[in-house]
């Protein structure tokens, strides 16, 4: 295995290590190929069905990118802990946290499989992270035993698509490579793990199948659709 790969965890953080700093600013650029990353964390964080006060759980937080669409949702009352291997991101979150004043926001370094969850997690959202964690598996059952009845776990990740844009994976590899992905990578399938390891399931792609957003929930309490509309 080379290092280009990027396959390990070790590798993985070696890349983000050293695009940290610029993060942010990478993750926009996209938008001059169309891909509204914004539209569709906005929309994965409205299917957490958030309330405020609610303890929530990101894994792979990177910069925190998230974290303000979460406190939309749940108020200074609620809780928000963020996951990350890589300490250079972290450093960034840790940098939004203190701008923001935010008082209920935790900080973990952590490799996810090796994350314990507290108990009673209102919900878990991983957005273009888990894929990267070969032992996607073990975090989704972990968080699947965290969450109290109701909770949802939410990923939003890309996905090598079923349809005749699968000849040109070389192509969409290279596109987002500056974010360690890899063939390798792209193989992975975490949707089926969150199936899996969860009694009520959602599932729905767009940006021609190369997105998608899956939701698993441990007992249906309360409706909170995924937006049906997740092609741009």
């Amino acid at each position: 295995m080379t290092r280009s790969d990027f396959t390990t965890p070790e590798e993985v953080n070696e890349v983000y290590r050293r695009r940290a700093r610029f993060y942010d600013w990478s993750v926009n650029a996209y938008y001059l190929i169309g891909f509204r990353w914004w539209a569709y964390r906005r929309r994965a964080i409205a299917a957490l069905g958030l309330q405020p006060g609610a303890t929530i759980v990101e894994v792979g937080c990177g910069t925190g990118l998230n974290f303000r669409l979460v406190q939309e949702s749940i108020g200074l009352s609620g809780r928000l802990i963020g996951v990350d291997l890589c300490t250079d991101m972290l450093k960034q979150a840790r940098q939004r946290v203190a701008a923001k004043g935010w008082s209920n926001v935790e900080l973990v370094q952590a490799r996810a499989p090796d994350y314990d969850f507290p108990s009673n997690v209102d919900a878990v959202f991983s957005t273009f992270a888990l894929s990267l964690e070969p032992r996607f598996d073990e975090v989704i059952a972990k968080a699947a035993m965290a969450l109290v009845a109701g909770g949802r776990f939410v990923l939003l990740d890309l996905r090598m698509p079923d349809n005749w844009l699968r000849n040109l994976a070389s192509v969409l590899v290279w596109l987002v490579r500056p974010f360690a992905v890899s063939l390798e990578v792209a193989k992975r399938q975490p949707w089926k793990s969150l199936q899996r390891h969860f009694p009520q399931y959602n599932y729905q792609e767009g940006y021609l199948g190369i997105v998608y957003i899956a939701v698993g929930q441990q007992t249906r309490t309360r409706d909170v659709p995924v937006d049906s509309d997740c092609q741009q």
